[in-house]
C-alpha cells in the first residue's frame, strides 16, 4: 500500500496523535448519533409525544446521516477532505446546541437532524488513516474506527442516562456540545492537508440518492401510522424504489459517479456490504428494546422499572465486548479469512437474540445478551473496513467506506422502524406500553434476519477458500 503523509495545517504531527484524533472523531460522532436510543422513553415523557413520534429522535439522525454520508465520502477523496471534515464537526456541534435548548419538540428534532452529519465522519476518518498513516498503523486505526459504533454506544448510553436522570433531557446534549467543541479544535489543529486529487462531485446523483433514501426511510417510519397497504405508503414506496433504481443506472453511466458501484464486483467489497446490511438489521433493535424493556414498570407484567441511568448502563457490556472482539477478530482473520470470522460472528449474534428472547426476565440475562451482541458486532465491524480498503484503490477509499456507512445507516433505520412497528402493533388498545409478547416478536424477527446473514456470510466464506469463485481480485490495484 502506498503511504501518503501530508503535513497538517499546523505542521507535521506524530502518527500516534493523528490516529488518536481520528478515532476520537469517529467515537464522538457515533456517540452523538446514538443519543436518541437511551433517551427514547425520556423524550416521550418530557415532550409529551407518542411512542411513534419519539422514535423520530433516533430515525431523523439516521435519515440525514444516510443522505449526507455519500456526498461527504466523495468530497473526502479529494482536496476538500479537510474542509469537509471540519465542517461536519461544526454542523454536528450546532445540532447538539439546538437539541439542548428547551424550545419544543420541533427544534429538538432539528438539532437531531443536524447531528446526522457526524455519521459522515467515519468514512472521512478512514480515508485520512489510509492516506496519512504508515501501513501497519493505518490498518490498526481503520479497524479501531470500524468499531466506534459499539464504543460510542457504550460511552454514550450510560453517560446520557446519568445526565438525563439527574439534570433532565437536555443535559446530555449540552455535554456532547462541549465535547464537540474539543473535537472541532482537535480537527483544526491535527488533520493533515487534503490530498491534491480534484473533487469529483456527482451533484445529480447526490440529489436523486438523497430523495430515494429519504422517501424509503419516511415509509419505514410512518408506514405503521399510514397503514402498510395505504395509498400514501404504496405510492411513497414505489417512488423511492424508482428513484433508487434510476440512481443506480445513472451511477453506472456517470463519468464521475458519487459512488463507484462497479467496486461491488470485488468479492471482499460485496461481502462486507451485503453481510453488514443483514447483520445491522438483525442486531440493531436489541439496544432500544433493552432500554424500553428495563424501564417498563413491573405493573406492565414485565420490566424492572429501572431509571434511565440503570437501563443505559446495561448496554455497557456491549461496548466492552465489542472492543475486546475487535482485537481477537483481527488476529483470527489473518489466520483464517475475514469471511469466516464474519460467519462465526453471526452465530454469536443469533445466540444474543435468543438469550434476550428466553432470558430477559433478569438483569443477568439481559447483560449477557448485550455482551454477546457486542462481541459479534465488534468482530464484524473491525473486519469489514479492512475488507473494503483492501479491495479498492486509495482514491476510492472515502467513497467506498461512505457507501458501506450508508448501507449500515439504512439498515439501522429499517431496524429501528421495524422494531418500533412491532412494539406499536403489540400495544393493546388503551394501553401506553407494549405487551411482553411484542418484545418476543421483535426478538424472533431479529433472529430470522441474523440467520439469513449467517447463510450469506457462509457462502462468502466458502468462496474465500475457492479463488475460482471470486469474480475480482481482493487487493487494491
Amino acid at each position: 500500500m502506498a503511504v501518503h503523509r501530508p503535513a497538517s495545517a499546523q505542521g507535521s504531527v506524530s502518527p500516534g496523535l493523528l490516529a488518536a484524533v481520528l478515532v476520537f472523531l469517529a467515537v464522538e460522532s457515533t456517540a452523538v448519533a446514538s443519543l436518541g436510543t437511551p433517551l427514547l422513553p425520556t423524550v416521550q415523557q418530557a415532550e409529551h409525544v407518542s411512542l411513534a413520534a419519539s422514535q423520530w429522535a433516533l430515525t431523523i439522525t439516521l435519515l440525514t446521516g444516510a443522505v449526507a454520508t455519500p456526498l461527504m465520502g466523495r468530497l473526502g477523496d479529494g482536496r476538500l477532505r479537510r474542509r469537509t471534515t471540519i465542517g461536519a464537526v461544526a454542523v454536528m456541534l450546532a445540532g447538539c446546541v439546538l437539541s439542548a435548548l428547551p424550545a419544543g419538540f420541533a427544534v429538538f428534532l432539528a438539532g437531531r437532524a443536524l447531528q446526522g452529519a457526524g455519521l459522515g465522519l467515519v468514512p472521512l476518518a478512514t480515508a485520512v488513516a489510509r492516506d496519512g498513516l504508515p501501513a501497519d498503523r493505518s490498518r490498526r486505526t481503520i479497524a479501531a474506527i470500524g468499531v466506534t459504533t459499539a464504543v460510542g454506544i457504550g460511552v454514550g448510553y450510560p453517560l446520557a442516562g446519568l445526565l438525563a436522570e439527574g439534570l433532565g433531557l437536555y443535559a446530555p446534549f449540552w455535554f456532547v456540545a462541549a465535547v464537540s467543541v474539543v473535537a472541532l479544535g482537535a480537527a483544526v489543529a491535527v488533520l493533515p492537508e487534503s490530498p491534491p486529487r480534484p473533487p469529483r462531485i456527482d451533484a445529480a446523483g447526490a440529489i436523486v440518492l438523497g430523495a430515494g433514501i429519504a422517501g424509503l426511510l419516511l415509509v419505514l417510519s410512518e408506514g405503521a401510522g399510514w397503514g402498510w397497504a395505504s395509498a400514501a405508503t404504496l405510492a411513497s414506496g414505489a417512488a423511492s424504489a424508482a428513484l433508487l433504481a434510476g440512481w443506480a443506472v445513472w451511477e453506472l453511466r456517470a463519468r464521475h459517479p458519487l459512488i463507484e458501484l462497479r467496486l461491488l464486483r470485488r468479492r471482499p467489497v460485496l461481502a462486507a456490504n451485503l453481510t453488514v446490511f443483514l447483520i445491522a438489521v438483525g442486531f440493531y433493535p436489541l439496544a432500544p428494546l433493552v432500554v424500553r424493556f428495563a424501564q417498563a414498570p413491573p405493573a406492565a407484567g414485565y420490566g424492572f422499572g429501572a431509571p434511565v441511568v440503570v437501563a443505559a448502563a446495561m448496554l455497557t457490556p456491549f461496548s466492552l465486548a465489542s472492543f475486546a472482539a475487535s482485537k481477537i477478530a483481527a488476529r483470527a482473520a489473518r489466520r483464517t479469512s475475514a469471511e469466516l470470522v464474519v460467519a462465526v460472528s453471526c452465530l454469536v449474534l443469533i445466540a444474543s437474540a435468543l438469550l434476550f428472547l428466553f432470558a430477559r426476565g433478569t438483569y443477568a440475562g439481559i447483560v449477557a445478551a448485550m455482551a454477546l451482541n457486542g462481541f459479534g458486532v465488534g468482530s464484524v465491524y473491525a473486519i469489514n473496513p479492512l475488507q473494503i480498503t483492501g479491495g479498492v484503490p486509495a482514491a476510492e477509499t472515502g467513497s467506498a467506506i461512505s457507501f458501506y456507512q450508508l448501507i449500515r445507516t439504512v439498515a439501522y433505520s429499517i431496524a429501528s422502524a421495524l422494531s418500533a412497528t412491532i412494539l406499536i402493533l403489540g400495544t393493546p388498545a388503551r394501553h401506553a406500553l407494549p405487551a411482553s409478547a411484542a418484545y418476543s416478536a421483535a426478538a424472533l424477527v431479529s433472529t430470522a434476519v441474523l440467520v439469513a446473514a449467517l447463510l450469506v456470510s457462509g457462502i462468502f466464506a466458502v468462496a474465500a477458500k475457492r479463488p475460482e469463485l471470486a469474480s475480482a481480485p481482493t487487493t487494491a490495484g
